[in-house]
């Protein structure tokens, strides 16, 4: 059932207005659905447009792991963090084919 299920994110948000401006307007991401309380984006992207757009990347040391440019490689994926206008550390990850 879960396998072919959407996934969804519930990220908390003190100011949901300063919230989605910073997701709609830095990030880039659409609105799918709004609701009372909550805001469903279509996601998707790449880490030079983000960044093109105003994303400031976090630089984390972790020993072991390559980091270039922001960008760690380990466990057969590329993952980048950025904190979003709330302060919650968001990552994107791409896995490598």
């Amino acid at each position: 059932m879960l396998s072919t299920a959407p996934i969804r994110a519930y990220i908390p948000a003190a100011h949901l207005e300063r919230a989605r401006k910073f997701y709609e307007e830095i990030v880039g991401l659409k609105p799918a659905e709004a609701y009372a309380g909550g805001v469903v984006y279509i996601c998707g992207g790449a880490v030079a447009e983000l960044k093109a757009r105003g994303v400031v990347f976090e630089e984390y040391t972790m020993p072991g792991i390559p980091m270039k440019n922001g960008i760690a490689t380990a466990g057969g994926a590329k993952t980048a963090w950025f904190k979003d206008s709330e302060g919650n550390i968001m990552a994107v990850s791409q896995r490598l084919q």
